[in-house]
């Protein structure tokens, strides 16, 4: 990772769980890492709690909807500004509601939609303008996948959130392609963990916490650190290997 130190990381979704797990390690790694959400409270605390701990890099907050596509205009315009541009993109946003495809709400797929696919896509291409246009050849896009997005699990309330992650799948991959035809030495790449203690279950049980421990206590899930060390596994690669996808779970988890 010593080729990263004093490079830009941009990570979305980075208030809680994967995400704040991944800015943290990236900063530890010597990078200024400019770290978004909605709610940047978090954040905020988080990049306070790296100045104290003395980490090489430097956390910077930023607010921005994601759903918006202005906001991640302005977001990029920021980083430019102030950082000259992003080396490195890690697509983690995302977001999952349990509404099966018989019965679901078309705003809660909607909003699916927005934030796995469309504002994951809209990031990889402002990130490679921001490279290309300052000739850095070796950057990085990263998206966090999901084993969901290689597979249908028996639950109806994730099937629209796994169309989404299929999605990544295939968007990872195309990505890749087009940056071979375009001459790019700069990578594509995804992470794909199976369960992971966040809240995310929480969410996806609408805020029943029975429920969601339910979800972690049949076997030790994997922790958000371990997604972040699979994050710098694939940025430390040497510049030759193109690692398309790191599939991850629990030992103990089936599917």
């Amino acid at each position: 990772m010593e080729r990263w130190r004093g490079r830009v990381a941009l990570v979305t979704g980075a208030s809680v769980g994967i995400g704040a797990a991944i800015a943290k390690e990236l900063v530890r790694c010597g990078m200024t890492v400019v770290a978004c959400a909605r709610d940047v409270d978090k954040i905020k605390s988080a990049a306070a709690e790296c100045r104290r701990q003395g980490l090489g890099g430097v956390l910077v907050p930023f607010k921005c909807d994601l759903t918006s596509e202005e906001d991640v205009a302005s977001m990029f315009a920021a980083i430019k500004a102030q950082h000259k541009g992003v080396d490195v993109c890690v697509n983690n946003a995302g977001v999952a509601h349990p509404h099966p495809l018989l019965s679901g709400d078309t705003s809660a797929w909607r909003n699916m939609l927005d934030v796995n696919v469309l504002a994951l896509s809209i990031c990889s291409r402002e990130a490679y303008r921001s490279m290309k246009e300052r000739n850095v050849d070796d950057g990085h896009i990263i998206n966090i996948n999901s084993m969901g997005g290689h597979r249908l699990i028996h639950n109806a309330n994730v099937h629209f959130y796994s169309a989404t992650k299929f999605a990544v799948t295939a968007l990872t991959e195309g990505l890749r392609r087009e940056l071979r035809e375009a001459d790019t030495h700069i990578r594509a790449s995804c992470i794909s963990p199976g369960l992971v203690e966040t809240e995310f279950s929480l969410r996806l049980n609408n805020g029943d916490a029975i429920k969601a421990a339910a979800a972690y206590s049949r076997y030790k899930p994997l922790e958000a650190k371990d997604v972040a060390d699979a994050v710098t596994y694939v940025l430390s690669a040497p510049a030759n290997v193109q690692i398309g996808d790191v599939q991850m779970r629990p030992v103990e988890q089936l599917m």
